[in-house]
């Protein structure tokens, strides 16, 4: 089995994806932050209000306040239709917070990410968390919120028309997403045939293995990169240079997820 990375290497990882964000969005003027973004019907700003609405979120599962956030959440974004979703509900948010200066969005948006940074630091990594698809140990917690602004932080990279250089960020995002995959699947109803295993080609030409406790039946190849943006939902696995070999491979591409 693949070890675990320790909960200081995620928090720094978090950190610098936060970082990365931010080197894009630090300057922009207000026709910046109203640019369209990568996600649908989404802005810049939008982007930047969805991420700090869901670090205020973290930080009170952290704190033990997340049952109260929640509600807060729930009433800020009115009533739901029956069977929404968690992205309805998240898109439900932005709309209903929706049409702040761009500046101000930012700036909570700072703010909410050193407020989470300080929250999860407190924790043990194995310390169990509530979160949207139940409880979570704060190291997955943490690697989920990675996982997150860096898919976010490639839709607003989009949206200015800007190319990101991928790195290790990326191997606990890939590791997120293969743990995650018995999740997936029983949220479709479907069952897998046996483990899957992982061949990823990292950013720096070397070779991701993850592997799991029994032998694989379905091992999924190809570049970390092609891997983590299917997991996204940011591409078709038909638009990458991901291969699968098993009887698993085109369910796995089509359920891997790196978010509830």
């Amino acid at each position: 089995m693949q070890p675990t990375q320790p909960m200081d290497g995620i928090l720094t990882a978090l950190a610098e994806q936060v970082d990365e964000l931010d080197g894009l969005v630090a300057g922009l003027d207000e026709d910046g932050f109203a640019l369209p973004s990568r996600c649908p019907g989404w802005s810049i700003s939008d982007v930047l209000l969805h991420v700090a609405q869901t670090n205020e979120m973290a930080t009170a599962s952290a704190e033990r306040r997340f049952t109260e956030e929640a509600a807060a959440f729930g009433n800020r974004a009115g009533t739901a239709p029956a069977g929404a979703t968690v992205d309805d509900l998240a898109g439900m948010a932005v709309a209903a917070a929706r049409g702040r200066p761009g500046k101000e969005v930012y700036d909570r948006w700072k703010a909410s990410s050193a407020a989470q940074a300080a929250a999860l630091g407190a924790c043990e990594a194995g310390t169990r968390l509530p979160w949207v698809a139940g409880d979570l140990a704060a190291i997955t917690l943490a690697t989920t919120r990675l996982a997150e602004l860096w898919i976010h932080t490639g839709d607003v990279a989009a949206g200015l028309g800007r190319e990101l250089t991928p790195g290790a960020r990326l191997r606990p995002i890939a590791r997120l997403a293969w743990r995650t995959l018995p999740y997936a699947f029983a949220r479709a109803g479907k069952t897998l045939s046996g483990p899957v295993a992982l061949r990823l080609t990292a950013p720096d030409g070397t070779t991701w293995e993850f592997e799991p406790d029994d032998p694989a039946a379905t091992t999924v190849s190809g570049p970390a990169l092609d891997f983590c943006l299917v997991a996204a939902r940011r591409v078709s696995p038909s638009e990458t240079a991901l291969t699968t070999t098993g009887p698993d491979g085109a369910d796995v591409l089509d359920l891997v997820r790196t978010f509830a």
